[in-house]
């Protein structure tokens, strides 16, 4: 082994002190990388927040290297709810965003993935494919049909994500019976495929967000603003019965 090499592990928050270490890392990368704000943001004490915290499982990515550190350590975040913590917090978190009716009432065994982020420093290498392999685990522990979430791309310009939008609505739309719509009142202007510039598209695109499509994900029906985050969302919608153990290990190895 290298000496400078990382020494991931992958656990769940037992701790109050461990969620807090998860909710500096999503400070580092929400608040002081990308620019977010709003209400759940402590920024004298450097974390970001929200009433859904107390009611999830924080999936940890630690480098033991570094387990000194602000964040003990811990270089990526899960988020994750099942039915049961949406029932004790009284919705999941995507609902303030988009309709999850056709999900709620699928019959299917749902998992949402939230606050995901990866340390800077651990972009671009094994680091993610260590956090899915961990979530991989949760996802059979839990017996989860259809992993679900909002993902970000960064900025509020819809003009300047128009190709990436438009390209995602005319391929990675999700079937009918699971296609989730956006709760924002304007209509998501979206390109005639004739008019999509794919490369910009796929250039425009976190990588994040290709893994996730890599794997056979799917997107909701239009998107949605979070102004105090500095981000337009989607909702990612993922049956894990598409989910191969080849792709699993080839997809997510950068995250943006």
């Amino acid at each position: 082994m290298l000496q400078n090499a990382p020494q991931f592990q992958v656990s769940l928050a037992r701790s109050d002190d461990e969620v807090r270490a998860a909710q500096r890392l999503r400070y580092e990368v929400f608040v002081t990388e990308l620019g977010g704000d709003g209400a759940g943001v402590d920024h004298a004490a450097r974390r970001e927040i929200d009433a859904f915290d107390a009611h999830a499982d924080h999936l940890l990515l630690r480098d033991l290297r570094h387990a000194d550190s602000e964040t003990d350590g811990v270089v990526g975040v899960y988020r994750l709810m099942t039915a049961r913590h949406a029932a004790a917090a009284g919705r999941f978190y995507s609902e303030d965003e988009f309709d999850l009716s056709p999900l709620l009432h699928s019959g299917l065994t749902l998992l949402e993935l939230g606050r995901t982020c990866l340390h800077a420093d651990h972009r671009g290498g094994p680091a993610l494919l260590a956090l899915w392999q961990g979530l991989a685990g949760y996802v059979s522990d839990h017996g989860s049909d259809v992993l679900f979430g909002t993902a970000s791309f960064h900025g509020t310009n819809l003009d300047a994500l128009s190709h990436a939008m438009s390209h995602l609505h005319a391929e990675y739309l999700a079937p009918e019976a699971l296609r989730v719509t956006t709760k924002m009142p304007a209509e998501t202007p979206l390109l005639p495929p004739d008019r999509i510039d794919r490369k910009a598209a796929m250039r425009d695109t976190p990588a994040l967000i290709k893994s996730y499509l890599k794997l056979g994900g799917t997107i909701g029906q239009g998107v949605f603003v979070d102004h105090a985050f500095n981000t337009t969302d989607v909702c990612l919608i993922l049956e894990t019965a598409n989910i191969t153990s080849a792709a699993l290990d080839r997809a997510p190895r950068r995250a943006s």
